[in-house]
């Protein structure tokens, strides 16, 4: 039985609207990148050299998307679905590179840090995964931003972005936003880069992204 206190909290979740973050946060893209199968995502920053090619990795070349560079310098996001590894530029959304079968032996993180071999302009770098394996992603990130799961509706997990006083003590719309409602899929991951920059959510049928990276970065 939910104490007086559970119940209101409950009520408060349920009551909350999906809405938008707040500026600085923008959505990356219109809408959510369909991945079919998602297992996990992880976060790596692609190195700060001069950009190069997506597909000048030799294990992604067959598969990876033509003439997209790297986003030197910037958030990536790796997901790993039962259909293969993919990378992403956390900034567009872009598809950096594809590998549609991966070694047996690391195409799932399976391994005692859970990570997966990255691929495109990080390829050799193991990237930690959060999903279904286990794992999760950064729930704070500069500036005083939280992220919270809450399950009002359990099985539905709600995916609550705060600051300041937060969600549990503040105003809906001024110190917390409900900005995700996984009804429809299973959520796998939320959470923000360890740079901050970006949140996602992953659910085991699509990505979403929001930036506080300016449009003009390149």
């Amino acid at each position: 039985m939910l104490t007086e206190y559970q119940q209101l909290l409950r009520e408060r979740f349920l009551s909350a609207p999906v809405t938008a973050p707040p500026a600085p946060w923008r959505p990356v893209s219109a809408r959510a990148i369909a991945i079919g199968g998602l297992v996990g995502i992880g976060f790596a920053e692609a190195p700060a050299e001069a950009p190069v090619e997506a597909n000048a990795d030799a294990n992604a070349d067959a598969n990876a998307d033509a003439n997209v560079e790297a986003p030197a310098g910037r958030d990536v996001v790796m997901v790993v679905s039962h259909d293969g590894h993919g990378l992403f530029d956390a900034t567009t959304g872009a598809r950096i590179a594809r590998d549609h079968e991966p070694d047996a032996d690391s195409a799932y993180p399976a391994d005692a840090d859970l990570t997966c071999p990255g691929l495109g302009p990080v390829a050799g770098q193991p990237v930690p995964i959060a999903g279904l394996f286990g794992g999760g992603l950064h729930t704070t990130a500069e500036g005083g931003w939280m992220v919270d799961v809450v399950s009002p509706e359990w099985p539905h997990d709600r995916v609550i972005l705060s600051t300041g006083a937060g969600a549990y003590g503040g105003t809906l719309g001024e110190t917390w936003w409900h900005v995700f409602d996984a009804d429809y899929s299973e959520l796998r991951a939320a959470g923000f880069s360890p740079s901050g920059r970006t949140l996602a959510v992953a659910t085991s049928s699509d990505l979403t992204l929001w930036t506080r990276t300016p449009p003009s970065v390149s």
